[in-house]
């Protein structure tokens, strides 16, 4: 025996018995529906056994009396089987769909919940696949595969005590296919477990690429590469199609021979029944009841056969679902809770390096950045700044050195008390198909009257254009602001900045891809939102920040000058370098 086997074979049960713990809460409605089943399985059993009294009273005895019964029998029989087989699917169903919700709730929330590094190792489409596509595998592993193997199992049970009853002599030929039956669904279980694993990643893999393709549309066409993304995505699609087209083949094969060695058990069955029959063992009764039987058996045997395929592929979906679940949240040090912080922050010896980097993203780091000053941040690409500023709301953390906020070290204050100390405006802003005024007074800030809203947006030089949209403050914006400019969207970012009102405040290349309109209007907007707030800039241009407090000059992860525009430029070093290379790229771009 295949010792890695039987762990694989254990690890699926184990998550399967962790997938139906999921369904406890749903446990009147799965008693409900165990009774559906008990009701459709007894029937089966019912209505074989009745074979026996209708063969042998109406044709062999020709009893009168027996004409009416039966028939009324079987229509009240089949009525309540009915209703057995509506409850049954009723109860399963709101137990399925109920797991589904719950565990997307669940996995949604641990998404949520995740560190941000994690979202660097794996592409979002994958994990969005997960909470489609891998959590509807689950509503068929597990409600509508459990209400087989229960049903059709119990239902087998039934029906081999029907055929015992009417002959155990006859029935006893039917043990020597026990085994076999049982070694097929072994065979079968396992080459389904290993399959739909890679059907799982292919379909996230197929979702990834038609995502990047989509997304950037506009790039694929300009750069006429419309048939390298088709036939990219084609790849993927093909690959998926042969895994579920063995899928399909193991499930025929195994329906095929379990249907085949029910065909071998019939004949031994006819032969064996005929024996008894010259014995007088058997009458034709019993001969048609334990027949019906047998019959009404094929069917069932050929669901519990086929059904490994949504078992093991909603094993297989549970245990990447599972994987996600059992990760660790984002990790909160902090003890201290801070109303409103004053904003002061200290960098001493800061070190950070990406996981699976050999080079620090940063290399012992240290400044100050005071209440009420701006700190500009500027280097050349790769430099390290962006990675700075993640460090302040803890989406990254430091390997070494520490960060203080008001004298507090960042990981003994509260996440939640520290983000909320924090406004970000960056260059990629992140809007929600949903109202102006929502994507203003979003998060924490979600339910602020409309007169607040109606400042932020002032203050952000975004209501002059808020005003021209159809429905004003409840116009829609469409995904990611999609209806919007560039620098329309910049100033709602903004306005949200405005509203939230923190005492720190993180512009990342605000500005960076704005025309030079829309720079001045977001330019005059911030100028209003920075004072009396602890700001820093991360900033490409360097005319931007002329007026910075102090400018930080990173390269290559490290602090290489400290200083205001005017100082750096007569140092003569890497800030005076960039400052002539713009200044002369500039000149350059004038007619």
């Amino acid at each position: 025996m295949n010792p890695a086997f039987d762990d694989s074979a254990r690890g699926a049960l184990r998550t399967y018995a962790r997938l139906l713990k999921f369904s406890g809460r749903y446990w009147p409605w799965l008693l409900v529906a165990v009774v559906g089943m008990v009701i459709e399985a007894a029937a089966a059993g019912i209505f074989t056994w009745l074979m026996k009294p209708m063969v042998n009273e109406t044709f062999v005895e020709r009893s009168k009396d027996i004409r009416l019964a039966l028939p009324l029998g079987i229509i009240a029989l089949f009525f309540f089987r009915g209703i057995a087989t509506f409850v049954t699917d009723f109860g399963m169903a709101l137990t399925g769909r109920g797991v589904v919700r719950d565990l997307r709730h669940a996995l949604m929330g641990k998404y949520l919940r995740m560190p941000s590094y994690r979202f660097d190792a794996e592409p979002v489409p994958n994990l969005v696949s997960r909470l489609n596509y891998d959590t509807e595998q689950l509503a068929h592993a597990g409600a509508e595969s459990l209400k087989v193997l229960f049903t059709d199992t119990l239902t087998i049970a039934v029906l081999f005590w029907v055929m015992v009853q009417q002959s155990h002599r006859v029935t006893a030929t039917m043990l020597v296919l026990i085994p076999l039956i049982g070694l097929i669904s072994r065979f079968v279980s396992r080459r389904y477990r290993h399959i739909n694993r890679g059907i799982q990643d292919g379909v996230a893999s197929m979702a990834m690429t038609a995502e990047q393709a989509l997304a950037a549309q506009q790039e694929v066409k300009i750069y006429g590469a419309q048939d390298d993304e088709a036939a990219r995505f084609t790849v993927l699609a093909n690959r998926n199609r042969r895994l579920n087209v063995k899928v399909e083949v193991i499930r025929a094969l195994a329906s095929s021979t379990v249907q085949f060695l029910a065909a071998i058990a019939l004949a031994a069955i006819l032969y064996m029944a005929g024996r008894e029959a010259i014995k007088g063992r058997m009458d034709a009764g019993e001969f048609v009841s334990l027949i019906t039987a047998m019959m009404a058996m094929l069917p069932s045997l050929k669901r519990i056969s086929n059904v490994q395929s949504s078992i093991q592929r909603g094993v297989a979906a549970a245990q990447r679902l599972f994987s996600v679940l059992d990760q660790g949240d984002e990790l909160d040090t902090g003890v201290q809770h801070i109303e409103r912080a004053r904003g002061e922050i200290v960098f001493r010896n800061v070190s950070m390096r990406y996981a699976g980097q050999d080079v620090a993203a940063l290399h012992d780091v240290s400044f100050t950045a005071r209440p009420g000053t701006v700190t500009a941040i500027v280097g050349r690409s790769g430099s390290g700044k962006s990675t700075l500023v993640r460090l302040i709301p803890r989406f990254y953390e430091p390997d070494s050195g520490e960060i203080e906020l008001d004298g507090i070290a960042l990981r003994d204050i509260h996440l939640a008390d520290l983000r909320r100390q924090i406004a970000l405006v960056s260059q990629r802003v992140m809007l929600f198909d949903d109202s102006v005024a929502a994507n203003i007074a979003y998060g924490e800030q979600a339910g602020a009257d409309a007169t607040a809203i109606e400042k932020a947006a002032q203050a952000a030089n975004a209501l002059e254009f808020i005003e021209r949209l159809p429905q004003g403050l409840q116009s829609r914006i469409g995904e990611n602001g999609a209806l919007l400019s560039g620098g329309q969207r910049q100033r709602l970012a903004i306005a949200r900045a405005f509203l939230k009102n923190a005492p720190i405040l993180i512009l990342d290349e605000a500005t960076a891809a704005l025309d030079s309109e829309s720079e001045q209007l977001v330019q005059d907007a911030l100028n209003h939102l920075i004072p009396d707030r602890t700001t820093l800039v991360i900033a490409h241009r360097l005319a931007t920040i002329e007026h910075a407090d102090q400018v930080l000059v990173l390269d290559e992860g490290r602090l290489v000058e400290v200083g205001n525009h005017t100082q750096l430029l007569a140092r003569d070093g890497l800030y005076a370098r960039l400052h002539r290379i713009q200044f002369r790229d500039a000149m350059d771009a004038m007619p």
